[in-house]
């Protein structure tokens, strides 16, 4: 069985729906979400669903192994950033490469990089008039978002959309293309 490793910083939706999908599955499974968030609702979401979640620091993260060392005991085959803040560190990486993907809420490379995440987004989106915008699946390197694409889907931008707007299109794209696309990666692993 293939073990996903999530990474979230915030509510969780995306990262509870991959593990809602995987776990009508034989071939893969969520076995640990972590959150540089103590407060995250993501760690709510994971007690419900019976997945374990832990939190680190930042020192965790980026000035020790201590993270490392978690991914290391876990051996996932994948690892999923899904609404993750941190720039990924390269020491972890280097340990799994090809291995860490993302969602990006644009259509990479317009509308990505430091900084551009959640409503920083769709807000940028809407003020330039953006005919029409997706989301990127991507795998993760050491800049933001500039890691090879995998995969995006898109929708139209209205004139009359607000930025609100724009986020429920995105995330119903995200609901219906991340898991789908997370266990072809992992297919494609096995191939």
């Amino acid at each position: 069985m293939k073990r996903i490793v999530i990474f979230a910083s915030g509510s969780g939706s995306n990262a509870e729906n991959l593990i809602k999908y995987f776990k009508t599955k034989t071939n893969a499974s969520v076995t640990l979400v972590l959150t540089n968030n103590p407060h995250a609702k993501v760690l709510d979401r994971c007690k419900n669903l019976k997945v374990s979640a832990l939190s680190f620091n930042k020192v965790a993260f980026t000035e020790t192994e201590d993270v490392l060392n978690l991914l290391k005991s876990a051996k996932p085959d994948l690892i999923i950033l899904a609404g993750f803040l941190w720039k990924f560190p390269e020491s972890i990486l280097n340990k799994y490469p090809n291995m860490v993907i993302n969602v990006h809420p644009a259509l990479l490379p317009k509308f990505g990089g430091k900084g551009m995440y959640g409503m920083r987004v769709h807000e940028a989106i809407v003020a330039n008039k953006e005919p029409e915008t997706g989301i990127t699946i991507h795998y993760v390197n050491e800049n933001y978002d500039e890691g090879a694409t995998i995969f995006q889907a898109t929708c139209p931008v209205l004139s009359t959309d607000t930025a609100d707007d724009v986020a429920a299109k995105i995330h119903e794209l995200e609901m219906e293309h991340f898991p789908v696309i997370v266990e072809k990666v992992l297919n494609q692993k096995e191939a």
